[in-house]
């Protein structure tokens, strides 16, 4: 798989080391079908292309191989049309660096751990991190510690490969993700190849993330899983087994999950309820004004209820648990 020297990961390329690891990454794990296309972008290709559509292998291999970039290569046009129609406008690395750096400051009690920056630039410090002698404090639980990026995007904020605004590649010691923090933590504490491993895979299951657009789901799976790649051939000098990959493209496929993030559900899965009668109870809920229209909506989008959604909600995957629980469910308080 070529993986080091261009931004722009092929499906070709997977599909060729491995048919079923590409499946894996286009895998919805809560509906088990495949990920929604999310957007009607592409919808000049076909019908099949539709926002409401599941993105299948065909349809972004071979002929449409091209079909999915990240966005720093997309046309203008297509840029700033995304940036109005979806208010989509991705975070310059140096931007996540400083925003990462304050999650950690807070969770070390000092700055500067990491990197040193100023302006747009950092420089990753040198030296073994310290960890206190606090068990809550310790360098496992760091690396176990949850850390969700929101309306995803490619997840600049988890890995950084690249940089999604200038596209330029971030060689791997200096990269500024929450997860590549994680894994020179994992880099530096373990000494045998099944520790590296064991806590490796520990920092994949400890990151989450959630996106709308199809197109940007898959390619923040895909970083998230070529990170991975890279990480191991650091360590190992070689690359890893199709089984491996198979398995942390499992991880990658339930933590980095498609949904409307209003919602908390599939999007576009929410659904009018059929065979409903007013009350007089309805149109008190509604303060005396017609009922009707709402009732040819999804209660949980009539009202802005989010726990009234008919939509399916996205199940994650507590891996320490090794269960599912929907997401919703750790705004409630269920955590994680």
């Amino acid at each position: 798989m070529q993986y080091d020297s261009v931004i722009d990961i092929l499906e070709d390329d997977i599909e060729k080391t491995d048919r079923s690891l590409l499946a894996i990454l286009l895998t919805d794990r809560t509906t088990r079908k495949n990920i929604l296309w999310g957007t009607d972008d592409y919808l000049a290709l076909g019908e099949d292309y539709g926002a409401d559509k599941e993105v299948h292998i065909e349809l972004i291999t071979g002929a449409n191989s091209k079909v999915i970039q990240p966005r720093v290569l997309k046309a203008q046009a297509k840029q700033q049309g995304r940036t109005r129609d979806k208010a989509e406008v991705f975070t310059p690395s140096w931007v996540c660096n400083e925003q990462n750096n304050l999650v950690d400051e807070q969770w070390f009690g000092r700055s500067g751990v990491f990197n040193s920056s100023s302006g747009h630039k950092w420089k990753a410090t040198t030296g073994q991190i310290k960890f206190s002698e606090k068990r809550d404090r310790s360098w496992k639980a760091y690396v176990d510690a949850k850390r969700l990026e929101i309306t995803c995007g490619e997840a600049p904020y988890l890995v950084s490969r690249y940089d999604t605004v200038t596209g330029g590649k971030i060689p791997l010691d200096q990269r500024i993700g929450l997860l590549d923090r994680k894994m020179r933590i994992v880099k530096e504490n373990t000494t045998t190849a099944e520790e590296w491993l064991t806590w490796a895979q520990r920092a994949f299951e400890s990151v989450y993330g959630f996106e709308y657009q199809g197109d940007n789901l898959l390619l923040a799976r895909e970083n998230l899983l070529y990170s991975y790649i890279e990480y191991y051939c650091e360590r190992f000098d070689q690359e890893p087994s199709i089984s491996l990959l198979r398995k942390i493209a499992r991880i990658i496929s339930w933590n980095i999950w498609q949904m409307d993030g209003l919602k908390c559900v599939i999007p576009g899965s929410c659904k009018p309820l059929e065979n409903q009668q007013l009350t007089l109870f309805d149109y008190a809920d509604n303060n005396g004004e017609d009922p009707s229209d709402d009732f040819n909506k999804c209660p949980g989008c009539a009202r802005g209820d989010i726990t009234k959604h008919t939509g399916i909600y996205c199940r994650i995957m507590d891996w320490r648990a090794k269960r599912s629980q929907t997401f919703l469910s750790t705004m409630k308080g269920g955590g994680l």
